[in-house]
Protein backbone atom coordinates (compact mmCIF):
# COMPACT_ATOMS: atom_id res chain seq x y z
CA UNK A 1 0.00 0.00 0.00
CA UNK A 2 1.59 3.21 -0.74
CA UNK A 3 0.58 6.80 0.69
CA UNK A 4 -0.38 9.71 -0.99
CA UNK A 5 1.96 11.87 -1.82
CA UNK A 6 0.19 15.02 -0.34
CA UNK A 7 0.21 13.29 3.01
CA UNK A 8 3.64 11.97 3.04
CA UNK A 9 4.77 15.82 2.25
CA UNK A 10 2.65 17.22 5.03
CA UNK A 11 3.62 14.71 7.70
CA UNK A 12 6.65 13.24 6.59
CA UNK A 13 7.58 11.60 9.84
CA UNK A 14 3.86 9.90 10.54
CA UNK A 15 4.18 8.69 6.84
CA UNK A 16 7.39 7.09 7.22
CA UNK A 17 6.15 5.09 10.27
CA UNK A 18 2.73 4.33 8.64
CA UNK A 19 4.58 3.12 5.78
CA UNK A 20 6.90 1.23 7.27
CA UNK A 21 3.84 -0.59 9.29
CA UNK A 22 2.32 -1.21 6.29
CA UNK A 23 5.62 -2.89 4.44
CA UNK A 24 6.44 -6.41 4.18
CA UNK A 25 8.43 -7.49 7.26
CA UNK A 26 12.24 -8.06 6.66
CA UNK A 27 13.04 -11.76 6.88
CA UNK A 28 16.67 -12.48 8.68
CA UNK A 29 17.65 -16.34 9.17
CA UNK A 30 20.41 -17.03 11.81
CA UNK A 31 22.12 -20.38 11.19
CA UNK A 32 24.44 -22.38 13.21
CA UNK A 33 25.56 -26.17 13.49
CA UNK A 34 23.51 -26.84 16.60
CA UNK A 35 21.27 -24.40 16.40
CA UNK A 36 21.13 -24.28 20.24
CA UNK A 37 23.16 -21.28 21.28
CA UNK A 38 24.43 -18.74 19.60
CA UNK A 39 21.50 -18.57 16.38
CA UNK A 40 18.30 -18.79 18.70
CA UNK A 41 19.97 -15.86 21.13
CA UNK A 42 20.36 -14.53 17.42
CA UNK A 43 16.85 -15.06 16.78
CA UNK A 44 15.36 -13.87 19.97
CA UNK A 45 16.77 -10.54 20.11
CA UNK A 46 15.56 -9.66 16.56
CA UNK A 47 12.12 -10.51 17.21
CA UNK A 48 12.74 -8.51 20.65
CA UNK A 49 14.54 -5.67 19.04
CA UNK A 50 13.06 -5.75 15.34
CA UNK A 51 8.80 -6.15 16.53
CA UNK A 52 6.34 -6.57 13.73
CA UNK A 53 9.15 -5.70 10.81
CA UNK A 54 11.35 -7.89 11.36
CA UNK A 55 10.62 -12.20 10.75
CA UNK A 56 13.03 -13.85 12.53
CA UNK A 57 14.17 -17.34 12.32
CA UNK A 58 17.42 -19.56 13.47
CA UNK A 59 18.43 -22.96 12.26
CA UNK A 60 21.26 -25.20 11.61
CA UNK A 61 22.54 -27.88 9.31
CA UNK A 62 23.02 -30.49 12.51
CA UNK A 63 20.31 -29.58 15.13
CA UNK A 64 20.86 -30.75 18.31
CA UNK A 65 17.46 -31.15 18.90
CA UNK A 66 17.25 -28.69 22.20
CA UNK A 67 18.12 -25.30 23.13
CA UNK A 68 20.96 -25.13 25.54
CA UNK A 69 19.82 -24.73 29.17
CA UNK A 70 22.44 -22.33 29.77
CA UNK A 71 21.09 -20.12 26.34
CA UNK A 72 18.24 -20.28 28.14
CA UNK A 73 19.16 -19.05 31.65
CA UNK A 74 21.56 -16.07 29.79
CA UNK A 75 18.29 -14.54 27.82
CA UNK A 76 16.51 -15.05 30.85
CA UNK A 77 18.65 -12.36 32.58
CA UNK A 78 17.62 -10.15 29.72
CA UNK A 79 13.85 -10.52 29.98
CA UNK A 80 13.77 -12.90 27.28
CA UNK A 81 12.63 -16.66 27.51
CA UNK A 82 13.60 -19.07 25.35
CA UNK A 83 11.56 -21.87 26.79
CA UNK A 84 9.02 -22.51 24.12
CA UNK A 85 12.46 -22.16 21.23
CA UNK A 86 13.09 -25.26 19.85
CA UNK A 87 16.39 -26.61 17.67
CA UNK A 88 15.51 -26.31 14.03
CA UNK A 89 16.78 -27.87 11.00
CA UNK A 90 17.61 -25.79 8.13
CA UNK A 91 15.09 -28.17 5.71
CA UNK A 92 12.32 -26.59 7.96
CA UNK A 93 12.82 -22.57 7.29
CA UNK A 94 11.08 -23.42 3.82
CA UNK A 95 12.41 -21.80 0.23
CA UNK A 96 10.93 -18.13 0.80
CA UNK A 97 13.79 -15.78 0.01
CA UNK A 98 15.34 -14.00 3.39
CA UNK A 99 16.32 -10.34 3.68
CA UNK A 100 19.88 -11.66 5.36
CA UNK A 101 20.90 -14.63 6.40
CA UNK A 102 23.88 -14.76 9.31
CA UNK A 103 26.01 -17.34 9.66
CA UNK A 104 28.04 -17.67 13.57
CA UNK A 105 31.49 -18.37 12.39
CA UNK A 106 30.76 -21.76 13.09
CA UNK A 107 32.41 -23.23 9.71
CA UNK A 108 28.95 -24.12 9.06
CA UNK A 109 28.09 -25.02 5.34
CA UNK A 110 24.63 -23.50 4.20
CA UNK A 111 22.54 -24.88 1.65
CA UNK A 112 21.84 -22.61 -0.90
CA UNK A 113 19.18 -20.35 0.31
CA UNK A 114 18.01 -17.25 -1.76
CA UNK A 115 19.26 -14.16 0.38
CA UNK A 116 19.63 -10.34 -0.64
CA UNK A 117 22.68 -10.30 1.80
CA UNK A 118 24.93 -12.22 3.68
CA UNK A 119 26.67 -12.00 6.88
CA UNK A 120 29.09 -14.29 8.92
CA UNK A 121 29.78 -13.15 12.33
CA UNK A 122 32.71 -15.29 13.49
CA UNK A 123 31.66 -15.51 17.21
CA UNK A 124 33.02 -18.53 19.77
CA UNK A 125 30.71 -21.22 20.13
CA UNK A 126 29.92 -20.12 24.69
CA UNK A 127 29.14 -23.68 24.89
CA UNK A 128 31.78 -24.85 27.29
CA UNK A 129 32.43 -21.20 28.58
CA UNK A 130 32.49 -19.36 31.94
CA UNK A 131 29.17 -18.02 32.62
CA UNK A 132 30.50 -14.21 32.39
CA UNK A 133 32.83 -15.82 29.04
CA UNK A 134 29.00 -16.90 28.00
CA UNK A 135 27.15 -13.43 28.93
CA UNK A 136 30.03 -11.32 26.25
CA UNK A 137 28.96 -13.62 23.75
CA UNK A 138 25.54 -12.70 24.41
CA UNK A 139 25.78 -9.13 24.59
CA UNK A 140 28.08 -9.16 21.53
CA UNK A 141 25.20 -11.18 19.29
CA UNK A 142 22.63 -8.24 20.80
CA UNK A 143 24.99 -5.37 19.69
CA UNK A 144 25.10 -7.16 15.83
CA UNK A 145 21.72 -8.05 16.07
CA UNK A 146 20.84 -4.21 16.37
CA UNK A 147 23.31 -3.30 13.76
CA UNK A 148 22.15 -5.31 11.44
CA UNK A 149 18.17 -4.69 11.92
CA UNK A 150 19.40 -1.14 11.35
CA UNK A 151 21.26 -1.68 8.32
CA UNK A 152 18.68 -4.21 6.40
CA UNK A 153 15.86 -1.24 7.58
CA UNK A 154 16.99 1.54 5.53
Amino acid sequence: MKLSTEFATLCPSTATRIQETLAEPKRVLFVCVENSNRSQMAEAFARELGGNAIESVSAGSRPSGQVNPRAIQMMAECGIYLDAHRSKSLEEVGDEPFDAIVTMGCGDACPWIPAKRRFDWALADPKHMSDEEFRQIRDEIRRRVAELLTEIRS
